[in-house]
């Protein structure tokens, strides 16, 4: 790591994260390099690898953001709200992954490729932040239904990340999956991820 300020190396972290998430908007995981990457960057490609060893690493780092961010929107719905129907809980949680397109489709996609090739310390952290949303749902679900038995809230936690990792192939196909599916005679329903998980939860609670 480079010698300077905590608050310089984490904003140089962030410049290329930023750029890595700019990147993965219109090109694939596959075809993003570390070279793409430093070029939206304001300072050299060879001083990204003082910060991060790999692309996938960048990457990860990504989707902790991703987390975060989404943790923060289920804290704040938390406070702002004493009371929430299942109809309630379920259409702001809803609301809360439609937001978080990038999470789903990296953890959908590209998890085990990220995993794989981070340094431990960088996949533990993640580990810790991905634990915090689980906490967070787990939370909503003790202040909203109080009635929820341990068991039913560790089942519903069971079946709903699970169906976060394939959420997104579900609400977005590439034009040559269309294609396939057209000639396949595979009927495509062009659900969003609000569409999909709105009554997903409603029928877990």
């Amino acid at each position: 790591m480079p010698k300077g300020s905590e608050a310089l190396t984490n904003a140089r972290k962030e410049e290329i994260i930023n750029a890595c998430a700019k990147l993965y908007e219109t090109m694939g995981f596959k075809d993003i390099t570390i070279r793409d990457i430093g070029a939206e960057t304001s300072f050299t490609r060879t001083s990204i690898y003082n910060y991060f060893q790999t692309k996938e690493e960048i990457f990860l780092a990504l989707l902790q953001r991703e987390h975060e961010c989404w943790i923060a929107d289920i804290k704040e719905m938390m406070m702002e709200n004493d009371t929430m129907s299942v109809e309630e809980f379920a259409d702001a949680l809803a609301r809360s992954l439609e937001k978080r397109g990038c999470m789903l489709k990296l953890m959908s996609m590209n998890l085990y490729d990220m995993e794989g090739c981070s340094r431990m310390e960088n996949l533990v952290e993640f580990k810790k932040v991905f634990s915090g949303a689980i906490n967070a749902i787990v939370q909503c679900l003790e202040k909203f239904f109080p009635s929820m038995a341990a068991d039913d809230i560790q089942g519903f936690i069971y079946a709903f990340f699970p169906f976060l990792f394939g959420v997104y192939p579900y609400t977005t196909a590439t034009e040559k999956q269309k294609e396939a599916m057209r000639i396949a005679n595979v009927y495509h329903a062009p659900y969003s991820i609000y569409e999909i998980t709105k009554p997903f939860v409603e029928k877990m609670l």
